[in-house]
């Protein structure tokens, strides 16, 4: 399994271009046009529908970025479609309209949200979702999720689609989850067992030893979330490609 090269050379526009001043919300279509028309990667995230539907969404509820409020989850996919981003004048697309868009044109890496809220093996729905739209996309994609349960998941549904790891400094204050299992997966114990090729980590966490450990391995490192030219540069010491948002990424790093 190999990661295209587009990876590694197109800085990934974190949630996709995403500027809602000028009216392209986070991982809206105006915001992954936007992205295309830049020549970034791009970076989205999902969340599951109450009807089973790969929804591209940050949030696990619609509070901050929709006029409407309520947990994803509870909404159907039409539902959800009909609700109005803040900033734009779109509402929420899902994961197959969101692939005919892209249509290969730039490297797109998919974040599955974790479902489980306790990083654990209650999983399914969403990993399925994703890997029925994902199937015959001849484009550069990659997948990744927080939860090592969702990676190792998406191996056995998609095992040729590259795959990765989020992964973080997981600080106690930052996390709702016991202090154990920051402990346990802050040194991502699971890359192997997933199948992994890269992961994406915290920015300002790079210097972690085992991070150089697995970079040592052959992994290609990314890491979230970049937001300013000068963090970039920082970042690229360490990582092969960085996640950004907030301004314009060097595209000749």
């Amino acid at each position: 399994m190999t990661l295209p090269r587009g990876f590694v050379d197109l800085p990934l526009a974190h949630r996709a271009l995403h500027d809602v001043a000028q009216g392209r919300p986070e991982n809206s279509r105006s915001a992954i046009r936007a992205a295309i028309e830049a020549g970034y990667g791009i970076e989205i995230d999902v969340q599951l529908s109450a009807d089973g539907a790969a929804m591209v969404f940050h949030d696990y509820a619609l509070d901050r970025l929709t006029h409407d409020s309520g947990a994803v989850r509870l909404r159907s996919a039409a539902d959800l479609k009909a609700v109005p981003l803040r900033g734009g004048d779109e509402g929420i697309p899902d994961l197959p309209e969101v692939l005919q868009l892209v249509a290969g044109q730039v490297p797109l890496l998919i974040e599955l949200k974790d479902q489980d809220g306790a990083m654990g093996a209650n999983l399914g729905p969403l990993e399925q979702a994703t890997a029925a739209a994902l199937k015959g996309y001849a484009g550069p994609v990659a997948v990744m999720s927080f939860n090592p349960n969702s990676v190792a998941m998406m191996r056995d549904l998609l095992p040729d689609v590259p795959r990765g790891i989020v992964t973080s400094a997981y600080r106690y204050d930052e996390w709702p989850l016991p202090n154990s299992t920051c402990d346990h997966l802050r040194e991502i114990p699971d890359y192997d067992r997933t199948g992994s090729c890269f992961i994406s980590h915290e920015v300002d966490d790079l210097d972690r030893a085992r991070v150089a450990e697995i970079k040592a391995q052959g992994a290609m490192i990314c890491c979230w979330t970049v937001r300013s030219f000068e963090v970039e540069q920082q970042a690229r010491q360490i990582a092969d490609n960085i996640t950004f948002e907030g301004y314009n990424a060097a595209l000749d790093a």
